[in-house]
């Protein structure tokens, strides 16, 4: 029995020592491991600033992106309404033109009634309504080209004759042969004049 209890201490003393030994492994592996954080914590440190300067990237990248698109946007809107008042304008213009032989129509029309008959009512009416006529299309901007005793402009007139005149100087508008006429700042229909030689 002694033997065994002798071995039976033995036994417990080996499992002192081993458990002795393994703590001390195993406070050896925590110091190791807590001595290996800060470079763990340097690593993961780094990763992290790297990731954040990507981000930042990215996030500069999108916003950049973002401003070109509302710039672009921004373009798109102001050429969509410059285009848009120049349909306007060039609807406009059609429809002048088709106008503008109606109003020559009333002025020959006009200047064709005898002196004695121009105190009827049906002249009066008629010219009521080419002054109606005439005031619609100066409300909308448009104005009658003045020519006679104007010098030439290519951009306003259209020469179709050349005469000779003593008391009007070269280059200079004779006579109006068909009134033409300007929608705001363009040229609708040139006038047709008789030019000085």
């Amino acid at each position: 029995m002694a033997e065994e209890k002798k071995e039976v201490e033995e036994e417990i003393l080996e499992n002192k020592n081993e458990e002795e030994t393994s703590e001390n492994a195993s406070e050896e592996a925590v110091n190791e491991a807590e001595d290996a954080k800060p470079e763990e914590k340097k690593k993961s440190g780094r990763k992290k600033d790297k990731n954040i300067a990507k981000l930042e990237e990215k996030l500069a990248d999108l916003e950049d992106k973002r401003v070109r698109q509302l710039a672009e946007f921004e373009n798109f809107r102001k050429r969509s309404e410059k285009e848009k008042s120049q349909m306007f304008e060039v609807g406009a213009k059609t429809v002048i033109e088709k106008m503008l032989p109606v109003i020559d129509n009333f002025e020959r029309g006009l200047q064709a009634v005898p002196e004695d008959e121009k105190d009827t009512p049906f002249v009066q009416g008629v010219e009521l309504v080419y002054k109606q006529l005439l005031t619609a299309f100066e409300e909308l901007g448009v104005q009658p080209i003045e020519a006679v005793g104007k010098e030439f402009d290519p951009n306003l007139h259209n020469a179709v004759m050349m005469v000779d005149d003593e008391d009007l100087e070269s280059g200079t508008v004779a006579e109006e042969m068909q009134k033409g006429y300007m929608f705001k700042e363009s040229v609708v229909r040139h006038s047709m004049v008789k030019v000085v030689n």
